[in-house]
């Protein structure tokens, strides 16, 4: 099957998935994971592999774009603490837990011979960060109120780049090369930091050039330029291209908008954007459902228990932790609020790639993998499924929910 019919074939099966699920009120992203994973059992059908280039390089800039540059600045610096607190030591604590917890189980229930704390860490920190694709997309769909969906949001965008250093150091230690926690946190800021900073300078340049030039087509191009361009950048010089491409969206969403883009100009930039990340979601999610491997999966159904138990327990102690330290402060969480931020946890493609990416003679790499997949899977259809009957039942309600009812494509 050629690269054209497979592209069409899959913007159709998306766009029928759509359909249905508007119908039946259904989460779109999880329907099309459960399509694709069911698509992927019963054809002989070959979409490309989820790889790292193809994530990196097409899929993550142009959503993580998007969702940043809908994220309202003045939203986010009311609630930075929480959500920073969140994205940068709440992944440390939290990967230190899920790693610890998953050792002792994996060794008390006798899941895995020679597994070792080491490889929990690998897991742990593969794991660690909550999908922003998944939760954007997700928070979108269901409506929840604005305060919630910003914090939810914003950590979801800004814990990647925690996630993939973290990574990144569990392997280097692995390897036996020397480690030091302050080189670490000198490392993780150098990284972040960076990534910042280039994210900024494209915005700024392109939000600068946008004053003398009032025209939507130049703008869309502009602007996929800085969402592109920053991430590609930052990676070529080995820093953050998460952080890049999140800060180059939210300066343009903001200050771009304000002094570089008339109000038709923003119409046509803001409807560019929604259309992409419609499209993009709607192929990584048809591409993670096709990725899993159900017979691997079902045979190790225990471990993956254990994993998923593992990674609820560790994201409910950050939660309850950061929401603890909170409480006397103008960013206190309601009660109700960590539970949903809790149960909005949910794990996805970028976790899955990275365990792809993992050396073919890594020890228990087919472990990791598949521990990796199967709490990605189980996230997306048990959290996914249930968030909108959990917040009917804490009666967490938000006035923008209808609308995103109303504007179907605009939620997904």
């Amino acid at each position: 099957m050629t690269l054209e019919i497979l592209l069409v074939l899959l913007f159709t099966i998306a766009a029928t998935v759509a359909v249905v699920a508007r119908r039946i009120n259904a989460p779109y992203t999880v329907a099309l994971v459960v399509t694709g994973v069911i698509l992927g059992s019963v054809t002989a059908l070959e979409p490309p592999h989820l790889t790292k280039e193809l994530l990196y390089g097409i899929f993550l800039p142009g959503l993580l774009f998007e969702a940043a540059f809908h994220l309202d600045f003045d939203s986010f610096r009311q609630n930075k603490i929480a959500i920073l607190s969140l994205a940068v030591p709440g992944v440390v604590v939290a990967t230190a837990l899920t790693a610890t917890a998953l050792a002792t189980g994996m060794s008390v229930f006798s899941l895995a011979a020679d597994f070792t704390l080491g490889h929990a860490f690998v897991f742990a920190a593969l794991i660690a960060a909550t999908d922003p694709i998944a939760v954007v997309a997700m928070f979108k769909s269901l409506g929840v109120p604005k305060r919630l969906a910003t914090l939810v949001e914003g950590e979801g965008l800004f814990n990647d780049g925690t996630a993939v250093v973290a990574v990144s150091m569990v392997l280097t230690v692995l390897d036996g090369h020397p480690w030091s926690a302050a080189g670490a946190a000198v490392e993780l800021v150098t990284v972040v930091g960076m990534g910042v900073l280039i994210g900024a300078a494209a915005a700024i340049v392109v939000s600068t050039a946008l004053r003398f030039v009032d025209d939507p087509m130049i703008a869309i191009t502009l602007t996929t330029v800085a969402a592109y361009g920053s991430f590609a950048v930052a990676e070529r010089l080995h820093f953050s291209g998460v952080i890049g491409t999140v800060i180059a969206g939210m300066v343009l969403g903001n200050y771009g908008r304000r002094n570089g883009m008339s109000p038709s100009t923003w119409v046509s930039v803001e409807s560019f954007w929604e259309y992409v990340a419609f499209a993009l979601n709607s192929v990584v999610f048809l591409l993670l459902g096709f990725q899993v491997q159900l017979a691997a999966l079902v045979a190790s159904w225990k471990a993956i228990l254990v994993a998923y138990l593992c990674v609820m327990v560790a994201r409910a102690a950050v939660v309850s932790l950061t929401s603890g330290i909170l409480s006397r402060s103008k960013e206190r969480l309601p009660w109700r609020w960590g539970i949903v931020m809790t149960w909005a946890g949910l794990r996805g493609a970028l976790s899955m790639v990275l365990a792809l990416a993992l050396p073919d003679d890594f020890p228990h790499r087919q472990t990791l993998e598949t521990l990796t997949f199967g709490v990605v899977l189980v996230s997306l259809l048990l959290q996914g499924l249930t968030m909108g009957p959990l917040l009917r039942w804490l009666g967490i309600e938000s006035t923008s929910r209808e609308r995103g009812r109303a504007s179907f494509v605009r939620a997904c």
